[in-house]
This record gives structure tokens, C-alpha cells and sequence, in this order.
């Protein structure tokens, strides 16, 4: 386990140093300078100069892109030019609101999705299994903010059983309340998924010859499909939550935006808004860290629920 975590780190690394350089010639190459856009058409050059010089465009892309890479190890990448405060700082101000609906997401569309996935598994080519199969269509047909609408317009504005803008403030209910609709939206699309994928994994294990075997042996069916086979099939759900994880987080800021929830999301909309490219610029390492380290732990939870998987 010691050399394939040190691996893994070795290459979040290598991946951390190529978006830091992507993400700095993506940046530098947009047509237009950045002092200018900010401060409009009308500023003098005296202003603009003052800008770039603030900004650190006014010297050589070489020395730019080593203090960057420099600040981005220290945990430093850059200031919001519309609040003074450092990036970092403003980014750990509302990701917990992120990573908070992120996580019941996926606590929620797991517990939906494999259950589901296995009882279309045993119950193949019947009525539960078209029924599920259907289901599971339509969560995938629907994007995210589409389905945040109805969902706020059905139960928010027309039956009002939940607040409309979120908070996370009062009671255990009242975060509840807020929280439910956010995350039933993602949740519910990740079942989709996790459901097709389980159904896939459990009809190929069942097929195995130790699940005839065990059959053969008396072993009670739910044994055989909820210790036996389930266990074997989870290899390609977590592969599907691992990488979806990923896919989730970015959703999660479309239902933020949708229910006025804090978050990544307004953080995104105010820096694309006002033209906060420092903020932008700190935004995109930090989403990739976090994709990085999704996936090498996604990579450690393979030995955990399969410990025939090498580590390699």
C-alpha cells in the first residue's frame, strides 16, 4: 500500500504541474489584456499600467509563469482583484457549501442506485426490471438545472414544503429543509447512473461459477446476492462513483446557482461576471486537486472492497 500511494502522489503531482502550466498559457492567451478589460475602455494609461504592473503581466512570461508556479506550492494564488482578500481564502469560504451537497449527493444516490440496480438484476426481463431501467432513463435524460427548475417549482413555489433560497442556518430541520432539494436534484441523476452500472455488474456475476456453485450448495439466494455476488459487482461502481464524483461537484454548482445555494457556483458566476480572472485562475487549480485526489482515492477503495485488484 506505502508504493502505490507514493506512486499515486508522484502522479498528482505530474498532473498538479500540467494544469498549473495549462491553466497559465489558457490565461495568458485570451485575446485582449486583462488591466484593460477590467478597467474599460476609457482608462488612461497611467491606470492601465498601474494594473498590469499589480497584476505581474508587465514582466517577462517566464519570470510570470515561475512566480506562479512558486505561489500555487505555497498555497498562494493570487488576490481577488474585486475584494482585496487572497484567492484561497475566498475559495475556503464557501467550499464547505460545495462539499457539503456534494457529499450527501452521493450518499443519496448510492443508497438509491445499487439496491435498485441489484433488484433489476435478479428480477431480469420483468416487470421491476423494465420498471427500474426506465427510471433510471429518465433521471439520465434530464440536465441538472433543468430538473433544479421543477423541482423548485414544484415543491418550493407551488407546494412550498422547502424554503427557496438555501441556508444552512437554525435547526437540524431547517438544514434539512435546505438541503433536501439540492440534493435530491444531484442525487437522483447519480442513482441513474449507479443503477444502470450495478444492473450491468450483478448480471455478469451472476453468471459466475461460484455463484452456481453456492446455489448448488444451498446457500440462501439473498446471501448469495447481497454477500456473495453484490460484493464482486461493486468493482464497477466504484469505478462509475469515482469518476462521476468529479462530474458532480461540477453539476453542483448549476444547483447551487438554481437555489440561490452559497458555493463554488455564485463564486464562479460574480469572478466570470466582474471579470475576476485571478479568482477564475484559482478556481480551475483548485477544482483539479480535488479531481486528483477523488481519483487516488477511488483507486484506494478498489483494494478495500476487492483485494484481488493489485496495487499497481
Amino acid at each position: 500500500m506505502g508504493a502505490f500511494l507514493v506512486k499515486r502522489l508522484m502522479f498528482a503531482v505530474v498532473t498538479l504541474f500540467a494544469v498549473l502550466t495549462l491553466v497559465f498559457i489558457v490565461i495568458r492567451i485570451v485575446p485582449g489584456d486583462p488591466a484593460l478589460v477590467i478597467l474599460g475602455d476609457q482608462a488612461d494609461a497611467a491606470a492601465i499600467a498601474a494594473l498590469q504592473k499589480r497584476l505581474g503581466i508587465d514582466r517577462p512570461l517566464f519570470e510570470q509563469y515561475l512566480s506562479f508556479l512558486a505561489g500555487a506550492v505555497r498555497g498562494d494564488w493570487g488576490t481577488s482583484l474585486v475584494t482585496g482578500r487572497p484567492v484561497l481564502v475566498e475559495v475556503m469560504a464557501v467550499l464547505p457549501w460545495t462539499l457539503e451537497l456534494t457529499a450527501v449527493s452521493l450518499v443519496l444516490g448510492a443508497a438509491i442506485g445499487v439496491p435498485l440496480g441489484a433488484w433489476a438484476a435478479i428480477n431480469r426481463n420483468r416487470m421491476p426490471d423494465y420498471f427500474t431501467r426506465i427510471l433510471s432513463l429518465i433521471g439520465l435524460s434530464f440536465p441538472p438545472f433543468v430538473s433544479a427548475i421543477l423541482l423548485l417549482i414544484g415543491f418550493a413555489l407551488a407546494l412550498r414544503w422547502f424554503p427557496v433560497i438555501s441556508s444552512n442556518r437554525g435547526t437540524p430541520w431547517e438544514w434539512f429543509q435546505s438541503i433536501a432539494l439540492p440534493a435530491i436534484n444531484l442525487g437522483l441523476i447519480m442513482a441513474a447512473y449507479i443503477t444502470r452500472v450495478t444492473r450491468s455488474a450483478m448480471l455478469e456475476v451472476m453468471q459466475e461459477d461460484y455463484v452456481r456453485t453456492a446455489r448448488a450448495k444451498g446457500v440462501p439466494w439473498r446471501v448469495i446476492v447481497w454477500r456473495h455476488a453484490l460484493r464482486n459487482a461493486l468493482i464497477p461502481v466504484v469505478t462509475i462513483v469515482g469518476l462521476y464524483l468529479s462530474i458532480l461537484i461540477g453539476n453542483s454548482v448549476l444547483t447551487e446557482i438554481v437555489f440561490n445555494r452559497p458555493g463554488l457556483g455564485k463564486l464562479i458566476i460574480g469572478a466570470l461576471s466582474q471579470r475576476d480572472y485571478m479568482m477564475l485562475q484559482g478556481m480551475m487549480v483548485i477544482y483539479t486537486l480535488i479531481v486528483v485526489v477523488v481519483n487516488m482515492l477511488t483507486d484506494i477503495v478498489y483494494a478495500i472492497v476487492d483485494p484481488r485488484v493489485k496495487l499497481a
